[in-house]
């Protein structure tokens, strides 16, 4: 499984995981209700897992801005 970590703020690239052996369970992917994984999920046809987080700059700056998280892409 490849997975993608991206900022959903910043798409600032925050990591990488290659490993055939990892599996969603162990990503902690089963704990996301249904419309929490359609949210911060996706998946490409070429089989690359692509999952929507917030990096730490973007979080200091909605920890100092809370009204942000409220518009969809802030930071562009």
């Amino acid at each position: 499984m490849t997975v993608k970590y991206l900022c959903r703020y910043c798409d600032a690239a925050i990591g990488y995981i290659d490993d055939d052996q990892v599996t969603e369970m162990q990503l902690g992917f089963h704990w996301l209700t249904p419309e929490e994984r359609k949210d911060i999920i996706s998946y490409d046809p070429d089989g690359q897992t692509t999952v929507r987080v917030v990096c730490e700059s973007c979080q200091e700056m909605l920890n100092r801005n809370p009204e942000l998280s409220l518009l969809t892409r802030p930071f562009q």
